[in-house]
């Protein structure tokens, strides 16, 4: 459902993966009995129409159903684990200027990559808590 790598790509605004987001979180809140139900569908396109029309906005995933808000919450917690460091730590190097000139180039990029990420993923536990 979630192709090779297995994530969903997040923006400052809305889900960049939208449909298999909203994919995997159907089936993830199913009962066994509405999977196996949904799964006879020719194709599972009943309701594409409805999907469509949905974009996963930052406001649209403060709306979701509470099993689905939970399931990103604790996935979101999972990402988190797998840094080194906290947000806090991160933004505590990029403000700590002597700190930050002794990393490389490409130490700095990194931080601030990963500064940027674990931003969205907090904005993204704030939403769906």
């Amino acid at each position: 459902m979630v192709g090779e790598e297995g994530a969903f790509v997040l923006g400052w605004d809305e889900v960049l993966t939208e449909e298999e987001l909203s994919v995997t979180l159907k089936v993830l809140c199913m009962s066994e009995e509405e999977f196996k139900e949904y799964k006879e569908q020719d194709g599972w396109e009943d309701d594409s129409e409805e999907e469509e029309n949905t974009t996963l906005s930052n406001e649209a995933l403060s709306r979701l159903k509470t099993p689905c808000k939970k399931l990103l919450y604790d996935s979101v917690l999972l990402t988190l684990e797998c840094y080194g460091a906290d947000l806090k730590a991160e933004q505590d190097l990029l403000n700590n200027k002597e700190a930050y000139e002794k990393l490389s180039r490409r130490e700095q990029q990194a931080l601030h990559v990963r500064y940027g990420q674990k931003r969205i993923l907090h904005q993204l536990l704030e939403l769906v808590q």
